[in-house]
């Protein structure tokens, strides 16, 4: 056979040696060779029938060092076997794209840690070159704490975590935050191993908040709570400490699992309650500064480290229902008295009241009962008057005190909030401390003054009011008084008219009942003169004896006649 006729293999060889080789596939990753370098484009031979150009800088980037020369073998992308131009289309970029994303892949289902540069600065964070692929780094994630200059971290080499990959997206998301905090935890736990508990070292304080501050320990923060700063009472962390300043500390406690320190500073000291009790016994007074002042109380400095509480109950004898802040003020120094003592609980009761005289037992003392004291109308109740009184105390007037005839129900009306009153002091109770008042006792008992009314006596009354159901009278000589009724008005039927009497009118009766314990007395005109019909039948004969009723009244009332002008003539 000549050498022009050629097989169907030869002639596909040929196809394939003139229009490149059969597995150079567009989108495909391929080798090739540097065959000239022209300015800033490097000419690459793939084993098309034409070469692609590839721009310098693409073999150039962030942490990468390009020196490329003729000869070198590369990677490059294939976008087109053929342009417009009749050339290769390659890009670097892209294959190295191609390379990084693979390998990304890798580390993130690995949960292994990938070097990137920071090149880039975008809305909401950075980019960062990741041997050719770009990935997000959120501002967040940047470092443990915000940062404001990211200049130093620009254009450097260094580690990131993969939170997130999206390849048909082409999104890749990364943390240096998340290194920094592991690294962090593995150096924070060797430093916490080298700690013991109870050990006392050296640190500077770092931060300071309202609950206390932070302290370096040389590389790992101890938290030093408000509590432990000192044995007294620190409202404010600054008051003692500040930022910067290098404090001696003592470990209380160590956390392994959270690689959490506490600390303090008391502990280094001498704990002031020891032996508490007999340096403050109870009843024993001292003098002390408030230091805070609540609803419930006032805290009292005794000595640095030592506070005890004055409840609210505890500081006045009268004042019950006023806010401590009313009374004392924070920075005043006060006496106390100690009231209880508890190491246990590190507790000491104080009183204030207790260093001031029982303004009751100072009014005992003052006013003897039957005393006569004057006071201001603080208060009226369903049961009484309450009196401001001397020694800031109150005296309360019961109902049943404030008039000897009327009912205090009504008698209370007349008294109005802020009038002077005089009253008699009938009980002091210092115990329960009460004070019992009364104003009827001002006037005097009438029934203690009652004189020669008992019951029997024929007493002369005056007519004060005259009713329906009888009249209302007042014995003459005392200030007692009676209703007589209806029926008691005579004893003759005819003449039981209320409406015979007027007001002024005087008239004899005999006395029925007197109670001094009930404080009752009634008067009786119809008992009166029955008991002077017997009288008289006794003394002038009986209807037997032949003498009628008419002349035997008629004798007696002849000799009452006569006694009476005896009386006048004497």
């Amino acid at each position: 056979m000549s050498a022009v006729e050629t097989t169907r293999e030869d002639f596909a060889a040929l196809l394939d040696e003139t229009y490149g080789r059969s597995d150079l596939q567009e989108g495909a990753v391929v080798k090739g060779i540097v065959v000239a370098i022209e300015k800033d484009l490097a000419i690459i031979d793939i084993g098309l029938k034409t070469e692609g150009r590839v721009a310098l800088r693409e073999f150039a980037g962030p942490g990468r060092d390009t020196t490329l020369k003729v000869g070198d073998e590369v990677e490059v992308y294939l976008e087109r076997v053929e342009n417009a131009m009749g050339e290769a289309v390659l890009s670097r970029d892209k294959a190295r794209r191609e390379e990084s994303w693979v390998k990304l892949e890798k580390a993130f289902t690995a949960n292994e840690k990938v070097h990137g540069v920071i090149f880039n600065q975008v809305k909401g964070g950075f980019t960062v070159d990741l041997d050719g692929a770009v990935a997000f780094l959120p501002r967040s994630q940047v470092d443990i704490r915000p940062i404001r200059d990211v200049g130093p971290l620009m254009h450097n080499q260094q580690p990131f975590q993969i939170l997130k990959m999206d390849r048909r997206r082409g999104n890749i998301v990364v943390s240096r935050r998340t290194v920094l905090e592991e690294t962090r935890a593995e150096q924070r736990h060797e430093l916490v191993q080298n700690l013991e508990e109870g050990q006392a070292i050296d640190g500077v304080v770092k931060n300071i908040t309202d609950y206390g501050a932070f302290v370096d320990l040389g590389g790992i923060d101890g938290l030093l709570h408000v509590t432990d700063i000192a044995w007294r009472r620190v409202n404010h962390p600054t008051e003692v400490l500040s930022i910067g300043q290098t404090v001696k500390v003592k470990i209380i406690k160590i956390n392994h699992e959270t690689h959490r320190i506490s600390l303090g500073m008391k502990q280094l000291l001498g704990d002031p309650w020891e032996g508490i009790e007999a340096k403050y016994p109870v009843e024993a007074r001292f003098k002390g500064r408030v230091t805070n002042i609540t609803d419930y109380g006032a805290f009292v400095e005794l000595e640095p480290g030592i506070e005890g509480l004055i409840h609210v109950s505890e500081m006045s004898w009268t004042k019950k229902n006023v806010h401590p802040g009313k009374i004392v003020s924070t920075s005043q120094e006060v006496e106390v008295q100690v009231l209880e003592v508890d190491s246990a609980k590190r507790r000491i009761s104080l009183g204030l009241k207790q260093t001031l005289q029982n303004p009751w037992e100072a009014f005992a003392e003052k006013y003897a009962p039957g005393a006569v004291v004057e006071g201001e109308v603080k208060n009226k109740t369903e049961f009484g008057l309450f009196l401001g009184l001397d020694g800031d105390v109150d005296g309360m007037v019961h109902l049943s005190d404030l008039d000897w005839n009327r009912p205090g129900e009504q008698v209370i009306d007349e008294y109005r909030k802020g009038d002077m009153v005089k009253a008699v002091v009938l009980d002091v109770d210092v115990d329960k401390e009460r004070i019992s008042l009364g104003i009827k006792q001002l006037a005097g008992d009438p029934f203690a003054d009652a004189g020669e009314v008992k019951k029997g006596a024929v007493v002369t009354c005056e007519v004060s009011d005259v009713k329906d159901g009888g009249i209302e009278v007042k014995l003459v000589g005392t200030d007692l008084s009676a209703f007589i009724k209806r029926s008691e008005l005579a004893r003759d039927r005819n003449d039981q008219r209320p409406e015979r009497f007027s007001v002024g009118d005087k008239l004899d009766a005999r006395v029925t009942l007197f109670d001094r314990k009930a404080r009752k007395v009634q008067v009786s005109i119809k008992a009166m003169e029955i008991a002077e019909e017997r009288e008289a039948v006794a003394q002038f004969g009986s209807q037997d004896s032949g003498a009628s009723l008419g002349d035997i009244l008629g004798a007696a009332l002849k000799q009452r006649a006569a006694d009476e002008a005896d009386s006048k003539e004497d």
